[in-house]
């Protein structure tokens, strides 16, 4: 299954596929949504990230508000008062305290404040957006940020302060964590790529191989799959495609073996044909003889030549084992039936005795030639049944009726019937029934000429012996055509 692909001299190698391979779809794909999962990671971290900053400098400014409630009058000298505000990044704290609300703190006030942020009992959904619409903002913004007082009394504390120090932690830890997600999406996806790729990508790589290497030469069996020992869906995959190359290669070798046979059968019908051409002539002959009995057989014997000879032309004019169409007629059913036994020495005194219940009047609607064949193959594997039983007598009964504008003709026998395990390939050829040294063809071939005249044959009766129904139709008439014909 692994090996290198050889292509046949002169048979033109496929063109590689300019697209990528599963493999490299499998490592993009795995990429990407890492990527996708540690994006979903990273938006919910950068908004805790700004919440938690925001919450440190609220709690550096209340202890910056505790400090210059502490100082002498309530205020902090100017050096002092600076160095705490730079310190808690902000630039004016306030406390509100009951009913009042109070400057504690407070640096040289901006102008404008741009934005203002509560966090108290602040939704995720509005924390995701303010945190993100940080990286998109200038830098020179000043926000007011309210929060919860985290120790000492008050109701709130609120402080104004520049909102760059904020954007350039929010980068920096945005960055880190940009590079954190790389690695973690690098690692993760070598590690579902190579699962993955020994799981499913190289047993199907290994299946699409050997199916073009199959395509190749399909009827050699060294190129079908060795099924592994997986019991997942590659393993079903393995082993139904394993029966199905087996399969298609035992078709491919009994289709070779039967060309043969076909282009074997094709020169002897050749050779044969001139044969019975000769023994025709020699017939001829023997129709001067006065000898009744003679007189009596020549014309069968006749009739069997030309049937045999029309036989043979039909094989080399149309090939192999393919029938031409019947060319059907009415006629009748009891003298055809009496060629048969004739044909194959019906009765055999005290051995087989041979009965026609055929009514003389009874006509049907076939190709004559082709119905015959049909009858003395039936009666012929009959004949043989009956012969496999040494010691024993037995007999053959052909009886046939119309059911409407159906012909029904049933062939039965005392033998010991059909196998068991023959009923499922009853009508295939090479299927022998009867006898261990028969060609298995008869059946096959009274089959395809039964549904020629689009009727039904089939095992009716298999006790006591085997009954085989043959139905045939009678043809569809085209009024209309006819009646051009007679005009």
């Amino acid at each position: 299954m692994n090996d290198a692909l050889q292509l046949p001299e002169g048979k033109p190698k496929p063109s590689v596929p300019r697209h990528p391979g599963l493999s490299a779809k499998l490592l993009l794909l795995t990429l990407l949504f890492v990527m996708l999962a540690e994006v979903l990671v990273f938006v919910p971290s950068v908004s805790n990230f700004r919440r938690q900053w925001l919450e440190e400098r609220l709690a550096a400014a209340q202890i910056a508000s505790l400090a210059a409630e502490a100082a002498p009058g309530g205020q902090l000298p100017k050096s002092l008062r600076d160095e705490v505000l730079t310190n808690a990044m902000v630039k004016a704290i306030a406390v509100k305290r009951a009913d009042s609300r109070q400057l504690i703190i407070e640096m040289d006030m901006p102008a404008e404040i741009h934005a203002s942020y509560d966090l108290r009992g602040a939704s995720w959904l509005s924390l995701i957006a303010d945190a993100l619409l940080v990286y998109v903002t200038p830098e020179d913004r000043v926000i007011r940020v309210v929060g919860e007082p985290g120790f000492n009394e008050g109701e709130f504390i609120e402080v104004v302060m520049g909102e760059a120090p904020l954007k350039a932690a929010m980068i920096r830890y945005g960055l880190d964590i940009l590079a954190l997600s790389i690695l973690i999406s690098i690692i993760t996806a070598a590690l579902v790529y190579l699962a993955l790729n020994a799981l499913l990508v190289k047993p199907m790589t290994q299946l699409t191989r050997n199916i073009v290497r199959f395509s190749e030469r399909p009827e050699d069996p060294t190129r079908i799959i060795t099924p592994s020992s997986r019991r997942d869906e590659i393993g079903t995959a393995e082993r139904e495609l394993s029966s199905m190359q087996r399969d298609l290669a035992a078709t491919l070798g009994q289709k070779t073996r039967l060309a043969a046979l076909g282009l074997a059968v094709s020169k002897i019908s050749h050779d044969l044909r001139n044969m019975l051409s000769s023994a025709q002539l020699l017939s001829d002959r023997l129709s001067t003889v006065k000898d009744p009995t003679v007189q009596r057989l020549v014309p069968k014997l006749i009739a069997s030549l030309d049937r045999a000879i029309r036989l043979c032309a039909q094989t080399l004019d149309y090939g192999q084992a393919q029938e031409i169409p019947p060319r059907r007629e009415r006629f009748a059913l009891a003298p055809l039936v009496g060629e048969v036994g004739d044909s194959l020495g019906l009765p055999r005194p005290g051995a087989i005795e041979w009965m026609i219940e055929v009514d003389h009047a009874l006509e049907a609607d076939a190709d004559r030639d082709h119905l015959f064949r049909i009858l003395i193959n039936l009666c012929r594997n009959a004949v043989q049944a009956l012969d496999s039983e040494e010691g024993r007598s037995g007999e053959i009964v052909v009886r046939a009726t119309r059911q409407g504008t159906v012909t029904m003709i049933e062939i039965a026998d005392t033998g010991p019937g059909v196998p068991e395990r023959a009923k499922a390939h009853l009508f295939e050829a090479f299927q022998t029934v009867a006898r261990k040294d028969g060609t298995g063809l008869g059946l096959a071939i009274a089959a395809e000429l039964v549904q020629a005249h689009g009727g039904q044959i089939e095992l009716a009766r298999n006790e006591g012996g085997a009954t085989f129904r043959v139905t045939i139709p009678d043809s569809v008439v085209d009024l209309a055509r006819a009646r051009r014909r007679r005009a």
